[in-house]
């Protein structure tokens, strides 16, 4: 089946599918590995330092030649998980290394970041912000990004107590927002993915879902423990719907999808192969899926 959605519009990748930005647990092998699958993958720009950063961009594109992405996670100013004290011409430099390189897709997420929007359109290319929250959202595409990517309270990773649902970031989003919406927050199975295409989103950010696959740089004993996650248990549920501004020490509901360690190529390509068999299943007779028709 071809998937064209908006965002595959913008990306050019096969599926809509983008990977979640890790701060900690990435490189970029797990990252081209997503690319090959027929996802965006996505380097996360932090986690080298400037001086490293042009090389793994170099080491990227030797490893795939289908279309990634760049990741600048902007901290707040003042803020004490800050410890470097970056300043707006701090990440400047590394998307003037990343432009540089041919990058044309630069996500931003955790603080608002106009000034990488501003720098990013100058050059062409595609601003993609992620939010927690509608309001963040609105103010962001105020400021000129061309997708957002809202993450609901199923998420793992930082929260902000004030998130809603996935569902209802989703739905709310796609009611009063006019650039596309790339979905995330628990998804990790193939009715996952067409619920969130059907309900409003041009594309799914995968996160937890991926982290158990081979290519993951996630230590083998956390895998090991993540297979075996129950999320039905009272701990489980206080330690991920926390509702403070803290970080979460379990991984998303997706992890409950993964039975066992997998290549990311055939999880993608099974996920895919999954959701265009149930849309069968319900009547869908067309060999493309499109969300670019006007209903």
């Amino acid at each position: 089946m071809i998937w064209k959605t908006k965002i595959t519009e913008m990306t050019k990748t096969k599926y809509p599918l983008v990977m979640a930005a890790f701060a900690r647990w990435s490189s970029t092998e797990f990252a081209a590995a997503f690319s090959n699958a027929g996802g965006l993958g996505i380097v996360t720009a932090l986690n080298y330092a400037k001086d490293t950063f042009r090389k793994e961009l170099q080491k990227m594109k030797s490893l795939t030649d289908k279309p990634f992405g760049v990741n600048i996670t902007v901290t707040p100013p003042r803020n004490y998980y800050n410890e470097d004290k970056f300043k707006e011409e701090d990440y400047l430099k590394y998307v003037e290394i990343a432009l540089s390189e041919g990058i044309t897709i630069f996500t931003s997420s955790a603080y608002q970041a106009p000034f990488i929007g501003k720098r990013v359109h100058e050059a062409g290319c595609y601003w993609f912000h992620k939010c927690s929250l509608i309001r963040h959202a609105l103010s962001a595409e105020r400021l000129g990004a061309d997708a957002i990517t809202i993450i609901g309270l199923e998420a793992a990773g930082y929260k902000n107590p004030y998130m809603h649902t996935t569902l209802v970031n989703l739905t709310v989003a796609k009611e009063i927002l006019k650039v596309p919406i790339i979905a995330a927050g628990g998804f990790g199975d193939a009715r996952g993915i067409i619920g969130a295409l059907v309900m409003g989103a041009e594309a799914v950010c995968l996160g937890t879902a991926i982290l158990t696959t081979k290519e993951s740089p996630l230590d083998q004993l956390r895998k090991n423990e993540w297979l075996n996650t129950d999320i039905l248990t009272e701990e489980y549920h206080r330690a991920l719907y926390h509702m403070t501004l803290k970080g979460t020490r379990v991984p998303s509901p997706a992890v409950s999808f993964q039975k066992e360690e997998k290549p990311l190529k055939m999880f993608l390509e099974s996920l895919m192969k999954e959701a265009e068999i149930i849309l069968k299943s319900y009547g869908f007779a067309s060999e493309e899926f499109n969300t670019l028709q006007k209903i």
